[in-house]
């Protein structure tokens, strides 16, 4: 595929300009740093090309395991040292508040993570608990991971080399029906929320399964229109069909996918039809791609690599990206145990298309995307 030409509109992707500084005091790894080469590629070289580019993934629920992520652990898929290891240099971290339908126990679970007991008491302690713990990672960090929530912070993050952190929330229940958080979240940094995660709540339908294909509620209505009002994306990645056609016909939404696959290439059951790709893309929006092999229909890179070839048939290359689903309760392909064998993905795709179009794929697409909509 690496003749053809996926773009829809014209718009630069951005490199990184600078290395990505080490986001903990003191370092548990360092990057290769061979130059040179063949480009047909070495791991090094592919090493070298994310040093450089803006890598970037739209969905790691690392905040939910309460993990030191100022320590690199043999634990999960995500931390600031192996970010940083990975040469990734914008991740989105979201809020969940809520367990599996039908088996609930979110409580069970943050008591086995320990959380602290008024953590625990609601959805919205729980969200505001989790912002605080990501600040606080931050502010260990010393400036080299930052909370941003404004495009020209971002640009100012990849020109100094910091790590930006994107909040999201995972479940618009969250938010107890009270819309007027919403702007609470924007003041604390949330700059992204999905109505909905793995079950029906009273803004709207879930694409988990037997849950009725509802759409928006009078409350969602509410509170889709005080989030455009505030400038909050909407991730529509758990939405239902009927609720995605709502949003979709809103003129005022600016919505994306943070992970998901693609119903064209197979797999999972809330994987996005073609249809749903093409208004993501005519909006502007991006799909990050799910490693997850439950929604791939297989279990390997190239299984990865599929999904997104469909979507860029669909979308264009300016409207791919990644979202691991990193930390999701959710295995990764063969060959990745966490996010610093994200090269790995690199290496398959630069041997089936050109440099500049992995670029975007790998992060420049959702660079452009928060750098309109973060605002500022």
């Amino acid at each position: 595929m690496g003749g053809r030409s996926f773009r829809r509109k014209t718009r630069s992707p951005g490199a990184g300009p600078g290395p990505h500084a080490n986001p903990c005091p003191e370092p548990a790894a360092t990057l290769c740093q061979a130059r040179g080469g063949p480009r047909l590629p070495g791991m090094s070289d592919v090493n070298e090309l994310h040093r450089r580019w803006c890598i970037a993934d739209g969905h790691a629920d690392s905040l939910m395991w309460n993990r030191d992520l100022c320590v690199q652990s043999k634990e999960g898929h995500v931390d600031f040292p192996r970010l940083h290891q990975a040469g990734v240099k914008l991740q989105c971290f979201t809020l969940v508040t809520r367990g599996f339908p039908f088996v609930g126990g979110f409580p069970l679970f943050a008591a086995w993570r320990g959380w602290p007991r008024e953590a625990r008491s609601s959805e919205w302690a729980r969200a505001l608990w989790q912002i605080d713990q990501l600040r606080a990672f931050c502010h260990r960090s010393e400036g080299r991971v930052r909370v941003t929530t404004s495009g020209a912070a971002l640009e100012e993050n990849l020109a100094e080399g910091r790590l930006s952190a994107i909040l999201g929330v995972e479940g618009g229940h969250a938010l107890e029906g009270q819309v007027a958080r919403i702007a609470e979240l924007h003041q604390r940094g949330v700059r992204f929320m999905g109505l909905t995660h793995l079950s029906n709540n009273d803004l709207g339908g879930s694409s988990f399964p037997m849950m009725g294909n509802r759409g928006l509620t009078p409350l969602g209505r509410e509170v889709v229109e005080e989030m455009a009002r505030v400038g909050m994306s909407v991730d529509v990645a758990h939405a239902s069909e009927r609720t995605l056609e709502e949003l979709f016909a809103s003129p005022t939404v600016r919505f994306f996918s943070s992970h998901t696959g693609v119903r064209g290439a197979g797999g999972g059951w809330r994987n996005l039809s073609d249809a749903s790709l093409r208004c993501i893309a005519d909006r502007g929006g991006v799909v990050g791609i799910i490693l997850a092999p439950v929604y791939l229909g297989g279990d390997t890179l190239e299984d990865v690599a599929r999904h997104i070839e469909h979507a860029l048939e669909v979308m264009g290359e300016e409207g791919v990206g990644i979202g691991s689903d990193y930390d999701g309760m959710v295995a990764l392909p063969k060959g990745m145990r966490d996010v610093t064998d994200l090269p790995r993905l690199t290496e398959v795709l630069l041997r089936r298309h050109p440099e500049a179009r992995v670029e975007r794929i790998l992060g420049g697409n959702f660079r452009r995307f928060f750098r309109e909509t973060l605002g500022g």
